[in-house]
């Protein structure tokens, strides 16, 4: 486990409470905006939590990579060309989109490669 990546001591500790036998957490990070807790990657999985539910409920979402259909980085350029320091990723399933907005590309672009990574 010392080398799973994670910003979220209680997060990490959330996804190590409902890992499956043989799963393994790969990292857990924090997301930013309305509506998303986080999101966690495993070896065959990505779990997100949703808080934006009414009367303070949340859902945390398993989605098996088999099920991607689509993962997409974007992120914001200013008119100088330069990036600013969030980023969003995009996983399609089937007809439905999970948006998770990272502190740093750098987040956005390692859960875009885990996802191709366990996808493909």
């Amino acid at each position: 486990m010392s080398d799973v990546i994670y910003d979220n001591k209680g997060q990490l500790q959330q996804i190590q409470s409902g890992l499956l036998e043989g799963e393994q957490i790969i990292a857990v990070y924090d997301a930013i905006g309305a509506g998303t807790g986080f999101i966690g990657l495993t070896n065959r999985r990505i779990i997100i939590q949703d808080k934006s539910f009414v009367g303070k409920r949340f859902a945390i979402t398993s989605i098996p990579y088999s099920k991607v259909s689509s993962v997409s980085v974007v992120s914001n350029k200013s008119w100088a060309g330069e990036f600013f320091s969030s980023g969003t990723i995009v996983i399609t399933v089937g007809t439905h989109q999970h948006e998770v907005e990272f502190r740093g590309v750098e987040k956005t672009q390692h859960v875009h490669n885990v996802i191709l990574h366990y996808a493909a």
